[in-house]
């Protein structure tokens, strides 16, 4: 990947590291997890580095964090503080993600693209779902919330397999699912307004 600045591998592996960080915008572990496993079977590349995160004991590692996070999420009000202690790990997650699917691409742009891209779209996707999470619980007391940890579960996992598959279509599918999601919290917030 080296010479050419955006070469179709690049874009295409820019594709996939973006697509896996929105899916840890919806759960951090989940796509780590995924990332792990294709790692440790041989269907993805690590860039160095980060092969770490393609090893057995990261899989097992990413495979508790994956179910104690997914589980911890049902607990009512608990998931409205994870919302806001989990942040900087799904800006975090997110970073690694691209960095990590971007191979041999110049440092700078690796680094770049995934702090920008990868921290950002895991940390917008996080922080839009933490406020329709709090709407919800203000909204149902709470009880709209397992819903909503399902669904953002499932998406994270649907997300993730996506990306390796399709990492094209995955990331066309999540600007459209981000445009739903800006629309559902103006749409609750002013719900939530209304005396």
């Amino acid at each position: 990947m080296t010479g050419d600045l955006f070469t179709p591998e690049l874009l295409l592996h820019g594709a996939l590291g973006i697509a896996l960080a929105a899916a840890a915008g919806l759960r951090i572990f989940v796509p780590l997890l995924v990332l792990s496993i294709a790692a440790v079977t041989g269907g993805v590349e690590l860039a160095g580095g980060l092969v770490w995160l393609g090893t057995v004991p990261a899989l097992v590692v990413f495979a508790v964090a994956t179910v104690a996070e997914i589980a911890t999420y049902y607990v009512p009000w608990v998931d409205n503080a994870l919302d806001w202690l989990g942040a900087p790990l799904a800006v975090t997650a997110g970073t690694l993600l691209v960095a990590s699917t971007l191979g041999d691409a110049d440092p700078l742009l690796r680094w770049v693209l995934a702090v920008v891209a990868g921290g950002g779209v895991a940390g917008t996707i996080h922080g839009g779902l933490a406020v329709l999470r709090k709407l919800s619980s203000l909204t149902t007391g709470g009880l709209g919330n397992p819903i909503l940890a399902t669904a953002e579960a499932g998406g994270a996992l649907a997300v993730a397999l996506l990306a390796l598959a399709l990492p094209v279509v995955a990331l066309l599918l999540l600007a459209v699912a981000l445009a739903f999601l800006l629309r559902s919290v103006r749409r609750r917030t002013r719900l939530a307004a209304q005396p």
